[in-house]
């Protein structure tokens, strides 16, 4: 038997504790800072619970996953490879570049095993796009587009501390857009507007941006994110090449309409509604994956070296917005 320790039990935590509940040859044991939510949610799943942190690692733990607010990353992730024990962390790994490289260096001195949270690396689409990519079967890429669009935007408590809107969702698009071509982003230029609640522009922040990435090999990738996409949650991305193109995320429930002449209907069902729906299997094997890498059945999917890597080009953005002019990433790497 497989014993997971899961730390943070609000929404995602308790998303990824039913999940591990689920998988054959797993047993969750849960912990929170407000143990009655972690006693409750055993409850409801037939689990186990621990009062906290401390006693969490004090178990005999085959793995450990953070699902906790962004400030307490580094320091589980710190307790869990001290403790030897693997460890699946949420994006961001800290709310910094600079802080991440510690984190990176430590786990890379101590030989510690941290797998980091960025779900989309096991959609299916993105899975697909990647292998095409790789195979050649669309030639030489010239042009990338991805887009995150949020239904409406969190709370305003959320986004003061949420980084900013190229830290908390392009991320996930500039990880995968890494993950799809194999090549690193060397150059951004980004910009963003706040034409809706106050709260943003109060945070320092933007509800709508676009950014431009050059790629080492000249490719080109336009990435835009939004908090008011009324018609409901999207994130797609476009691969386009010489041989052929291609598109992850244009199911049946993405929240886009046709119009024109001969497009018939579409979406054909209900529009996604949130990163829930529309990553539900993609995070089922995120975590299965992690299981397999902490028994040491497989390699790591997605390493705190590839977390920095997607952050620093969010930083390349969040100072290319505040400065109106393109940014190289060396710059942010200095």
């Amino acid at each position: 038997m497989t014993l997971v320790g899961l730390v943070g039990v609000g929404r995602i935590g308790a998303f990824h504790a039913a999940t591990l509940n689920g998988l054959p040859g797993v047993e969750v044991v849960v912990a929170d800072a407000q143990a009655g939510r972690a006693e409750a949610l055993a409850g409801s799943l037939g689990a186990r619970w621990a009062p906290d942190v401390g006693a969490l690692l004090d178990q005999e733990l085959s793995g450990l996953v953070v699902a906790t607010p962004t400030g307490t990353h580094a320091e589980l992730i710190d307790r869990g490879v001290a403790a030897d024990t693997p460890v699946f962390c949420e994006k961001p790994v800290a709310e910094t570049s600079a802080r991440t490289l510690e984190i990176v260096k430590s786990v890379d001195k101590n030989g510690g095993r941290v797998q980091v949270g960025f779900q989309r690396r096991f959609d299916a689409g993105y899975a697909a796009a990647r292998a095409e990519v790789a195979g050649g079967a669309l030639g030489r890429i010239h042009t990338l587009r991805g887009q995150t669009c949020d239904p409406a935007p969190p709370p305003p408590g959320y986004i003061a501390s949420s980084g900013g809107i190229f830290k908390d969702c392009s991320v996930h698009d500039f990880d995968a857009i890494r993950w799809v071509t194999g090549r690193e982003v060397v150059s951004v230029y980004a910009t963003g507007s706040a034409r809706g609640a106050a709260f943003f522009a109060e945070a320092g922040d933007v509800d709508t941006a676009a950014a431009l990435l050059r790629l080492d090999d000249d490719a080109l990738a336009t990435v835009t994110a939004t908090r008011y996409h009324g018609a409901g949650y999207a994130v797609t991305l476009e691969v386009q090449g010489t041989l052929g193109s291609l598109g992850a995320g244009f199911d049946g429930q993405l929240p886009l309409r046709p119009v024109g002449d001969g497009v018939g209907t579409w979406p054909k069902g209900p529009a996604h509604s949130s990163f829930m729906s529309r990553f539900h299997e993609a995070y089922v094997r995120e975590l299965r994956a992690f299981v397999d890498f902490a028994e040491g059945r497989a390699e790591n999917p997605c390493s705190v070296g590839d977390a920095l890597e997607a952050l620093y080009i969010a930083e390349a953005c969040d100072l290319s917005r505040a400065e109106n002019r393109p940014v190289s990433l060396a710059e942010v790497r200095a």
